[in-house]
């Protein structure tokens, strides 16, 4: 067993590693651009929406707000009409950069954390440095790409973006397995 504060350089290290990649995955190689479309008659559904004073938040349309109004005849009749919408609505204006990225590289840091506790707990000093990038590269991937499977599964977000999003979790799995394999104690 490797003591988890000894490991504080490889969880530093490979969320700098994570962060980056992510950054060039989204900034340069473009492709989750097709994540997102835009609505028919933007304008107007913008319009709509700020008409009806709708504050940030996320909504269902229809909203049902109980299981038993789910099964209701006026309910049923609004989701066969549509639309069904899950909407997130963010407050007016820019999105906060600094706000955002620092909450990712947060993440980053918890996941790498959370790998540096499990690969701790399952190999010593010297340890095979296979087995050592196998728990922290799938302790990261089971954190950075098989949750984002639910959005798809309730959410309906496109399997596409989730099959892409699932390909940056995987890179960021390699990059934090080897990381954490390349500086294991008494490697």
């Amino acid at each position: 067993m490797v003591p988890l504060l000894s490991l504080w350089l490889p969880i530093l290290l490979s969320a700098v590693l994570v962060f980056v990649a992510s950054s060039v995955i989204h900034m340069m190689l473009g492709y989750h651009r097709s994540d997102f479309r835009s609505l028919p008659r933007e304008d107007a559904v913008g319009a709509a929406l700020r008409d009806a004073d709708v504050p940030p938040g996320d909504y269902a349309m229809p909203y049902a707000g109980s299981m038993k109004a789910m099964s209701s005849p006026e309910f049923i009749e609004r989701m066969n009409r549509g639309p069904v919408a899950l909407i997130s609505v963010r407050r007016p204006g820019p999105p906060r950069m600094g706000q955002t990225l620092a909450l990712w590289f947060g993440l980053i840091l918890v996941v790498s954390i959370f790998a540096a506790y499990l690969a701790s707990r399952a190999a010593g000093p010297g340890a095979d440095l296979k087995h050592v990038f196998r728990m922290a590269a799938t302790t990261a991937f089971v954190a950075y790409a098989l949750s984002t499977w639910t959005e798809s599964i309730w959410f309906n977000r496109k399997w596409s973006t989730t099959v892409k999003n699932t390909v940056d979790g995987l890179i960021y799995a390699l990059l934090t397995g080897a990381m954490f394999a390349w500086l294991w104690p008494g490697a």
